[in-house]
């Protein structure tokens, strides 16, 4: 069937058509059924119908290139008036005209149109139009006119502008190689094939409102300006293979009900596909666009492809609905990929190298996938109602078509990692992260996060470096978030010091939290990282929650000195170092009270008395050990080698709960006590924190 309608229309026009395949259309196959642009013949061949040959000079051996008009040896432009008085006057509504390689001036084809005009509608009627080769040196006004044959333009030359606005092609329309210096195609209509491949616009191309019933092709077409095809309908295959747009090129509200393959085409300025439907596949493999893409509220019914796709500027698809889409990317942009408000309705794997993804609002309601690299994520106020894992790619990413890398020259120099600003306002018992930076991520606003999945290396903002200048003491490196460090900034006296501290300052557009606010944030991610297995992250947010704990205000006195207690013995049982440097110097002064004050000046000696009343009557005797006497003297002369020892053997018994058995003056009593409660307490410390440390 198809062979046949072919060899009908190669008989009734002379053109001849290359033949059909089944084969789905990709970046290096010729769509089926639709001839490729025409090369242009040189200047020396002589065109392949009986031609003018007016003008032939030495310079110049062919001449004109028109073709015969009926018997005459002469094209349109050049027969005598009388004569194409005749011809034109012959002519009627639906008349087939050949006129290729015919030079038009706007005065000649308005005589022709006019010859053809129907009176009661007032439109000009085609049937078969053979205007391959012609050029038109004024503007060429074929407004409103109605082609029920097929129409072929192929490598027509229009200097002066060509305008067809509401005009009709009932069947083929032919337009390869043609060279237009502006064209006005506006609310169009083609029922058949429309073919524009390798066709040239050097000024704006007006496609708005055009309706393509059939394929259209414009693969290796050229846009040297705007090209716009503002609401324009596609109801069969649209080819834009390999075309080039110079300006903008404004597709918003267009709709493709079939195929819209875009693969290896360029975009030099805006590509605007605002509001475009896409009903079928979408293909934009290898489309390279220079400057800001919009797919805001596009809606891409099944396949939508940007494999290898390059984003020079930033790519938007705010709002954008994929509703069968299972893959998105792997692509590259030099700068942001916005996918606020997006809605992906199907399992989908998302792979994407920029230096910032926005997925702001963003709706998946099936699983998915984000592989990243190079990218600042935003998640604020996602929804996720399934589970949806973010992971940072180590290596770049391969194109699915080939074996070759996905090229990142745009992004050079620039760090690999992922780094996460915020999760407020999501769901995230949903939410899986994989080796992602949240040294700078915004957990305030989120719920569940006690379910959050934090896996891989995933790194968190730490503590500032450097001994406090106010007290002796230095910042113990831990984990801490974002909003701790926004607090503190906030809450000291002099925020550029805790700035320079190390101390992130907070952004004039964060919400000012208070410390129940961040200890509620900490405890809920500490449960996280417990349930993760990872003790020893878990424990440090421990310790910042009981930090904020400390400084809450609103909390009851008793509590908050405990706390400050409890941080100064020990860093919340979490600090090994702090609470044997406690024990250490409790010891000392226990040692210390002991050989001064606790030990007696010389052991007491047991003391036997007793007496017998008259002979053969038992004895009664009595041991007595008198009370320990106070040392007395210098206190130098008190510190000797034997009583250092006696203090140290009194020190190490007490903190183990043990009695060392020596006897001991009143303060020194008191003091052994003192020690047996104090520094097993402290041991008991360091233990818990060093436990805390190496706890799977």
């Amino acid at each position: 069937m198809d062979t046949e309608v072919h060899r009908n229309f190669q008989q009734r026009t002379g053109v001849s058509t290359e033949t059909r395949s089944g084969n789905r259309p990709t970046a290096s196959v010729r769509p089926p059924g639709v001839t490729t642009a025409a090369p242009q013949p040189s200047p020396s061949t002589p065109p392949a119908w009986p031609h003018c040959g007016h003008g032939a000079s030495p310079v110049d051996p062919i001449g004109c290139r028109g073709v015969h008009v009926g018997d005459h040896n002469t094209c349109l432009a050049h027969l005598n008036d009388t004569d194409r008085a005749t011809y034109l006057a012959a002519l009627s509504p639906g008349t087939n005209i050949d006129h290729r390689g015919t030079p038009f001036t706007t005065e000649l084809l308005d005589q022709l149109l006019a010859a053809l005009r129907e009176p009661t509608t007032g439109t000009s009627q085609i049937g078969v139009a053979r205007f391959r080769g012609a050029s038109f040196s004024g503007t060429a006004h074929f407004d409103g006119v109605s082609f029920s044959g097929p129409a072929h333009f192929g490598s027509a030359s229009f200097s002066g502008g060509a305008r067809f606005d509401m005009a009709s092609f009932s069947d083929t329309a032919w337009f390869t190689g043609a060279s237009f210096s502006g064209a006005r195609f506006h609310r169009t209509s083609f029922s058949g094939d429309a073919g524009f491949s390798g066709a040239s616009f050097s000024a704006i191309a007006q496609f708005g409102s055009a309706s393509f019933s059939s394929r259209a092709q414009f693969r290796g077409a050229t846009f040297s300006d705007t090209a716009r095809f503002n609401g324009a309908s596609f109801s069969g295959t649209a080819w834009f293979n390999s075309a080039s747009f110079s300006r903008t090129a404004e597709f918003s509200g267009a709709s493709f009900s079939r195929t819209a393959e875009f693969s290896g085409a360029s975009f030099s300025s805006r590509a605007q596909f605002r509001g475009t439907s896409f009903s079928s596949d979408a293909w934009f493999d290898g489309v390279s666009f220079s400057d800001t893409a919009h797919f805001d509220k596009a809606t891409f019914s099944d396949t939508a492809r940007f494999n290898g796709a390059s984003f020079s500027d930033t790519a938007r698809f705010n709002g954008a609905q994929f509703e069968k889409a299972s893959h998105l990317g792997p692509l590259v942009c030099r700068k942001r990929v916005v996918l606020d408000g997006a809605v992906f309705q199907q399992p989908v794997t998302v792979g994407i190298a920029a230096r910032q993804v926005s997925c702001a609002r963003t709706r998946w309601a099936s699983t998915a996938t984000l592989h990243l690299r190079y990218a600042e994520l935003d998640l604020r106020d996602a929804v996720l109602e399934y589970p949806v894992l973010v992971a940072a790619r180590p290596t770049p990413f391969l194109l699915p078509t080939s074996a070759d890398l996905l090229p990142e020259t745009e992004l050079s120099g620039l760090e690999t990692g992922v780094r996460l600003s915020s999760v407020g306002g999501v769901d995230a018992s949903h939410l899986a992260l994989h080796d992602i930076d949240l040294s700078r991520c915004w957990f305030a606003g989120a719920v569940h996060l006690d379910q959050l999945r934090i896996d891989g290396w995933c790194t968190f903002a730490t503590t500032p470096s450097g001994w406090n200048r106010r007290f002796p003491w230095r910042w113990s490196r831990r984990n801490t978030l974002t909003e701790e460090h926004h607090w503190r900034v906030r809450a000291a006296r002099h925020s550029d010091r805790a700035t320079a501290l190390g101390w992130n300052s907070p952004p004039q557009d964060s919400p000012d939290l208070k410390p129940a606010a961040v200890a509620a944030l900490y405890r809920q991610l500490r449960k996280s990282l417990e349930d993760g297995k990872n003790e020893p992250d878990a424990a440090d947010f421990y310790h910042g929650e009981c930090e904020m704990r400390r400084h809450d205000a609103t909390r009851p006195w008793g509590e908050r000195a405990l706390l400050k207690i409890y941080w100064a013995l020990s860093g919340y049982g979490l600090r090994a170092t702090r609470a044997l440097a406690w024990l250490v110097a409790a010891m000392t002064v226990t040692i210390a009270v002991m050989m001064l004050w606790g030990l007696p000046a010389d052991a007491p000696k047991p003391t036997t008395t007793g007496r017998q009343v008259s002979v053969g009557q038992q004895v009664v005797l009595t041991t007595d050990t008198p009370d320990p006497i106070n040392p007395t003297g210098p206190l130098i002369e008190r510190v000797t080698t034997e009583r250092f020892e006696k203090s140290l053997r009194v020190v190490i018994n007490s903190v183990i709960f043990r009695s060392s058995g020596q006897d001991l003056t009143t303060a020194g009593t008191y003091t052994e006590m003192a020690s047996r409660l104090v520094e097993p307490v402290l041991l008991g410390l360091a233990v818990l924190a060093v436990r805390s440390r190496i706890k799977r």
